[in-house]
C-alpha cells in the first residue's frame, strides 16, 4: 500500500543548507553514500558473528553504476537492508528541526563547509540530484522498501519487488551536474575518496568474472609492520602517491592504546633544496577519505612530507574548530610528532652512514619542524648535522666539542661569571662558489666552517642563536676576518687606506689595513653579519634598507699591495682601484656596471703585458 507524508523537517530551508554548506565539495557526496553502503555491510556481518542473520557465500561488496541515457547514477550495497519503519526512522524524520538558526549562524560565522554531526550523509546526494530513490529489502523478513523525494517537503514509500538483501540508491543527476554522469569522471572520485574502503567498490559491475574493485580493502598501513617489507612500502608509496622517485624511508604508525590509529608518513626525495614542497597526507576514519592535510591532526611541518593517516577517532564529517579544541586529537598530532622524531634519531643512532647521505633531503623538514614545534626540537636538536668544509657531516657537539653543549648548572659559579662567558663563534659559507676565495683563507690555516646553502638556513641559524643565547654565535665566513687568519704584525697604514678611498671614490666604503697569514690574497670586502642578516629580511618583506655598508680589508702582507705606495699618482690608483673590484668580485655577482669597469681593467692590464 502506497503511503505519502512530509520528511520531519523545515524543509523549505533543508535545501539551501544542503546545497551550500553540508560540504565544501560537491563531489564528496559519492563518499557519503558508498560509506553508508560499506556500513551496512559491516552492520551485517556483526549480525552474522552474533548468530543473529545467516551468512552466504556472496561477495559483500558495493557497486556503482552510471546510465547516461538514464541520466542516473546508482550505488547499491548488499548490506544489512531496511525495513519501511526503519526507512522512515532513518531518512525522513531527520533530527535537525532548527533548520532556519543553524542557517542563519553558519552565515554570521563563515561556516567551514563540513558539518558531519547533523547525520545528513544521505542528503548530500541532493547536491547533484534532482530526485534521489531509494530501493531497499532488510536481512529481516520484511517487504522491500521503495522511496523516493525530490528533497521539498514531500515524498512516497511504498512496497517494491527488490529480492535481494540490501539498499540501492537511485539519484536523478540535475542537468548542470552531469558530469557526474561521466563513468571516468565517477572512477576517479571512487580512487580520490574510496581508495581503502573495507568492502570492494565496482564501477559499471559486469558480473563477467573481468571486474577489477578500484580500491584496496586491506591497505598497507592496516597491516602490521613487521609482515610489510621494503617493496611493499615503495609500491604503496608509488600506486597512492604517482611519485615514482622512491622515498628515502618512512615510519609507520600503528597505535591502538590510548587511541587508535594507523598510518604511514613517507619522507620523499627533495627535487629543489631552495624551496620546501609541500607533500600531501591523507586523512581517514575507518579506510574513509576525510581529506587531505588537516593542520590540526597533522602538524604543519609535517605536510612536508606524503603520508596517510587513519584515526578511528576523529568522526568523518567534523568542523575545524572542533578538532582545534578536542583533547583527542591534540593527543595524537603529539604522538605522530614524537614518532617521528624517534624514527630520525634511531636512524641517526644506528645507521649514521644512511643517515648522511639522505641528510640533504630531510634537513628542511627537520629545520621547519625545529622552529614550528618546540617539543620536535627539544627531541632532535642533537641529531641536527651540518657538512662541514673538509665534507664532513658534523653535529654541533662534535664540531665544537660536547663541553660547548653541557647544561648550564655543569658550569658552576654565579650568574656574574655565566653573562660573562661569551658564545661560541661558528663560522658558516652560503655559497660554496662565490665564497671559494674566504674558504680557501679558512682551510689554509685549518679553521672550519658549516655549510648552510638551504634557504632555510638564515632563520634557522638566527633560531638556534635564540634558543642558545649564550653558546652559539654564527657568522659567516665573508663577515669577519677571524684571529687566526692574521699574522700578528698587523698594523694601521694610513696612507694606503687613502690611496683606496681616493681610487675607489666610495665615502661610505671603509678601508682597514691587515697583514694576514695568506700573502696571495691582496684584498677582501667582509660585511656585519647582522646589518646583512638585517637587509636580508627586508628583502624577503620588500623593505628598502639600502646600500650594505662595506669593510674592504687590505692585505698589508700581499707584495702588490707591499709595492703599491712605490708607484706613480695615476698607477696607485688604478692598482687599487682593480684591486677593490677583484675583492668585490669573490664577494658577490658583479653588477652590470662592475663587470662592465672590471672587464675594461683587465683589457687595460692585458694591453699593457702585450707592449
Amino acid at each position: 500500500m502506497k503511503k505519502e507524508g512530509n520528511i520531519k523537517i523545515s524543509s523549505e530551508n533543508m535545501m539551501p543548507i544542503i546545497k551550500k554548506w553540508l560540504y565544501s565539495d560537491k563531489d564528496i557526496f559519492l563518499r557519503e553514500i558508498v560509506a553508508n553502503g560499506t556500513d551496512a555491510i559491516t552492520k551485517y556481518r556483526k549480525l552474522v558473528a552474533m548468530g543473529e542473520a545467516a551468512e552466504n557465500s556472496e561477495e559483500y561488496c558495493v557497486k556503482i553504476s552510471v546510465d547516461k541515457k538514464a541520466k542516473t547514477l546508482t550505488v547499491e550495497d548488499n548490506g544489512i537492508g531496511m525495513t519501511a519503519d526503519e526507512v522512515e526512522s532513518y531518512i525522513t524524520q531527520i533530527a535537525f528541526s532548527g533548520a532556519s538558526d543553524f542557517l542563519e549562524k553558519y552565515e554570521k560565522a563563515g561556516g567551514d563547509g563540513i558539518i558531519g554531526h547533523f547525520g545528513l550523509g544521505f542528503y548530500s546526494a541532493y547536491m547533484v540530484s534532482e530526485n534521489v530513490e531509494i530501493f531497499t529489502k532488510s536481512y529481516k523478513t520484511a517487504p522491500a522498501v521503495h522511496w523516493e523525494s525530490d528533497g521539498n517537503a514531500t515524498y512516497s514509500i511504498e512496497e517494491c519487488d527488490k529480492a535481494e538483501r540490501g539498499t540501492r540508491v537511485v539519484m536523478h543527476i540535475s542537468a548542470e551536474e552531469k558530469e557526474f554522469l561521466d563513468e571516468n569522471n565517477i572512477k576517479s572520485l571512487v580512487k580520490k575518496y574510496c581508495s581503502f574502503m573495507p568492502y570492494k567498490v565496482y564501477v559499471n559491475y559486469k558480473g563477467n568474472g573481468k571486474d577489477e574493485p578500484l580500491n584496496s580493502t586491506l591497505p598497507l598501513y592496516a597491516k602490521v609492520p613487521k609482515d610489510c617489507t621494503d617493496e611493499d612500502y615503495k609500491k604503496f608509496y608509488t600506486d597512492t602517491f604517482m611519485d615514482y622517485n622512491e622515498p628515502i624511508f618512512w615510519v609507520h604508525l600503528n597505535m591502538d592504546y590510548p587511541f587508535k590509529l594507523k598510518g604511514i608518513l613517507y619522507f620523499p626525495k627533495v627535487k629543489n633544496k631552495l624551496e620546501l614542497e609541500r607533500g600531501k597526507v591523507k586523512l581517514y576514519c575507518n579506510q574513509v577519505f576525510i581529506a587531505d592535510n588537516i593542520k590540526e591532526v597533522i602538524p604543519e611541518f609535517l605536510m612536508l612530507l606524503n603520508g596517510v593517516i587513519d584515526c578511528p577517532d576523529i568522526p568523518l564529517n567534523v568542523s575545524r574548530s572542533f578538532l582545534q579544541n578536542d583533547r583527542q586529537v591534540q593527543k595524537i598530532s603529539k604522538h605522530i610528532t614524537k614518532k617521528v622524531a624517534d624514527k630520525l634519531i634511531s636512524l641517526f643512532k644506528n645507521d649514521r652512514e644512511k643517515f648522511e647521505a639522505c641528510w640533504s633531503d630531510v634537513a628542511n623538514f627537520v629545520k621547519f619542524g625545529c622552529i614550528k614545534d618546540e617539543g620536535f626540537y627539544d627531541k632532535v636538536k642533537d641529531i641536527i648535522i651540518y657538512k662541514d668544509l673538509n665534507g664532513k657531516f658534523l653535529s654541533f657537539n662534535e664540531l665544537l666539542g660536547a663541553e660547548a653543549f653541557e647544561a648550564e648548572a655543569a658550569e658552576g659559579g654565579s650568574n656574574e661569571n655565566k653573562e660573562e662567558k661569551k658564545p661560541v663563534t661558528v663560522y658558516y659559507v652560503s655559497d660554496e662558489e662565490q665564497q671559494a676565495q674566504y674558504i680557501k683563507l679558512f682551510k689554509d690555516q685549518n679553521l672550519n666552517a658549516i655549510l648552510c646553502d638551504n634557504f632555510i638556513d638564515p632563520h634557522f641559524l638566527s633560531f638556534l642563536e635564540y634558543k642558545t643565547p649564550a653558546k652559539l654565535k654564527f657568522t659567516r665566513i665573508d663577515a669577519d676576518i677571524d684571529g687566526a687568519l692574521k699574522s700578528g704584525d698587523s698594523a694601521e697604514d694610513s696612507v694606503l687606506a687613502d690611496i683606496f678611498k681616493t681610487a675607489t671614490g666610495k665615502e661610505s666604503l671603509k678601508i682597514k689595513t691587515e697583514a694576514l697569514k695568506n700573502s696571495d690574497v691582496p684584498a677582501i670586502i667582509v660585511v656585519d653579519e647582522y646589518m646583512r642578516r638585517y637587509s636580508e629580511m627586508g628583502q624577503i618583506y620588500g623593505m628598502s634598507v639600502g646600500d650594505l655598508a662595506q669593510t674592504l680589508i687590505v692585505n698589508t702582507a700581499c707584495p702588490v699591495i707591499s709595492k703599491l705606495k712605490e708607484l706613480d699618482e695615476e698607477k696607485q690608483k688604478f692598482v687599487a682601484s682593480y684591486v677593490y673590484s677583484l675583492a668585490l668580485s669573490t664577494f658577490k655577482k658583479l653588477s652590470p656596471e662592475e663587470s662592465d669597469k672590471f672587464q675594461r681593467d683587465n683589457l687595460t692590464l692585458l694591453n699593457n703585458f702585450i707592449k
